[in-house]
């Protein structure tokens, strides 16, 4: 899910409590090249604004963290402001960032990893793209498009492994491997 796509989604996303979850949660989730379980296992006190709107985050443990050693990642300000519309909502005594929502209130429950990858599609569908095109977006869709994204801009692998928390340049490869960028202009 690249920029072009990330925006059409966020826009497609309805004036609910769910639509300011998931405005939230994939603006979020892009910014911080997450993976889905980084996602769902964020709690509230996981994150700090910093001046000028943007989030610190820590993400405690992931796939390639599993004694909990941590990485810090940043957002940008629009997700700074959709985090802050969405805290706002759901209420501070919630401990997941981001939770289950029943019958329009928030439930202090974290989303599980499937609930991301269906929130994915759903928005990749409601922002109007062909059937086709929508099986083509997982829940690593958002870490694969800011990857590229952050190539596209110039950045070196070693910033965007050190963002996305890679351990290798290979397996960053991988998720790098179809960007197009033309190195002549």
């Amino acid at each position: 899910m690249t920029r072009k796509y990330l925006e059409r989604c966020l826009d497609a996303q309805p004036d609910s409590p769910w639509g300011l979850r998931n405005r939230a949660m994939i603006s979020l989730g892009y910014d911080l090249l997450a993976r889905r379980s980084e996602l769902v296992a964020l709690q509230s006190e996981d994150i700090e604004y910093e001046p000028g709107g943007t989030l610190r985050a820590i993400i405690r443990r992931s796939k390639t963290d599993p004694f909990g050693m941590g990485r810090v990642a940043y957002s940008s300000v629009r997700s700074g402001k959709l985090i802050s519309d969405w805290v706002n909502w759901r209420g501070a005594d919630i401990e997941p960032l981001f939770c289950a929502i029943y019958k329009g209130r928030p439930i202090n429950r974290r989303l599980s990893t499937s609930m991301v990858k269906l929130i994915i599609k759903e928005a990749v569908a409601a922002a109007g793209l062909a059937p086709e095109d929508v099986r083509n977006f997982s829940s690593q869709s958002l870490r694969v498009g800011a990857a590229q994204d952050l190539l596209r801009a110039g950045f070196d692998s070693a910033a965007i492994m050190r963002a996305g928390g890679w351990k290798s340049v290979s397996a960053l490869s991988r998720y790098l491997e179809h960007a197009q960028q033309n190195v002549w202009v």
